[in-house]
């Protein structure tokens, strides 16, 4: 799946987030759950932009689950996701390896108390195998995690929130570090969201260049 930014994209195998195999989320602190789950539903919108189909978010107990508001304010129609609170991680893993199966939705994002086991993994990516794959999202507790199946492993924090063109409504920003990729390599941006057009933006570099451009003499 193209992210649409050449920075993030040129660290990623094939130039895009894979789909199929998980990709692992993870707050970098305790109070970073808001933009870690945050950062999972702007992926999900930036898929689903480009898709027919829906969305399955599958939470454990005590995870955060997104309301109407929340999701449209990141450009995701609600009529297009559906939420299914599980009685555990092991519940979380059994219907996303399900709806793999049932090659009927565009995202899958599960919601766990625990990190990826290995074992529900690989039972995830062999599902996904032959056709065409969702994307399939993990968001798990802050923490170094377990050695498991996950293509690439994050960790969002959070970042003040800039500033729209009349200096008014603030757009999401995080801290987004690419700690694992699988035959890629890692990274670190400041990554701002685009909730209109559904894609990620660099602002530190957009602030560079208008810099540069307001200091340029003729």
């Amino acid at each position: 799946m193209p992210l649409g930014l050449p920075a993030l994209e040129a660290h990623l195998p094939g130039g895009g987030l894979a789909l199929g195999p998980p990709h692992e989320i993870a707050p970098a602190e305790p109070g970073d759950a808001a933009a870690a789950l945050a950062f999972a539903l702007a992926l999900s919108a930036i898929r689903l932009a480009g898709v027919k189909g829906e969305a399955l978010i599958a939470a454990g107990p005590d995870q955060p689950l997104p309301y109407g508001h929340g999701l449209a304010s990141l450009g995701l129609d609600p009529g297009r996701v559906l939420l299914m609170e599980a009685g555990g991680d092991g519940e979380v893993y059994r219907a996303l390896e399900a709806a793999l199966h049932a090659r009927c939705l565009a995202v899958l994002v599960g919601l766990v108390g625990g990190g990826l086991p290995l074992k529900a993994g690989r039972r995830l990516q062999l599902a996904a195998e032959g056709g065409e794959p969702p994307l399939v999202l993990i968001l798990r507790p802050p923490g170094p995690g377990t050695p498991n199946g996950a293509a690439t492993r994050w960790s969002i924090a959070s970042a003040p929130g800039g500033l729209d063109r009349f200096g008014l409504l603030a757009t999401p920003r995080w801290g987004a570090r690419l700690d694992r990729c699988r035959n890629g390599r890692g990274g670190a941006w400041l990554l701002e969201w685009d909730s209109a057009a559904h894609r990620l933006r660099l602002p530190e570099r957009l602030a560079r260049d208008a810099a540069a451009a307001g200091g340029a003499r003729p």
